[in-house]
């Protein structure tokens, strides 16, 4: 059975003045239909990230996804 969701290797940077801030950094998941997957942490550690990151909703710029693929359905994102 594939996968509904598959995350690979997500890599989502933000790119300040500052510097870069590597918001998320080799996140890996896969959701099945009919499961549920709860992701918690610590604040800051990049759980609304992954979130906005898979939905594409990173605001670019300073956000961009670096690496790593996302799939759903088997389809890339």
């Amino acid at each position: 059975m594939k996968p509904l969701l598959s995350v690979r290797g997500l890599q989502t940077h933000f790119f300040t003045d500052e510097g870069v801030v590597r918001s998320v950094d080799n996140v890996d998941f896969s959701i099945n239909e009919g499961e549920i997957l709860g992701i918690v942490g610590e604040s800051g550690c990049g759980k609304s990230v992954t979130s906005l990151s898979i939905m594409g909703l990173v605001a670019s710029p300073p956000g961009k996804i670096v690496g790593g693929e996302i799939l759903f359905e088997g389809k890339n994102l």
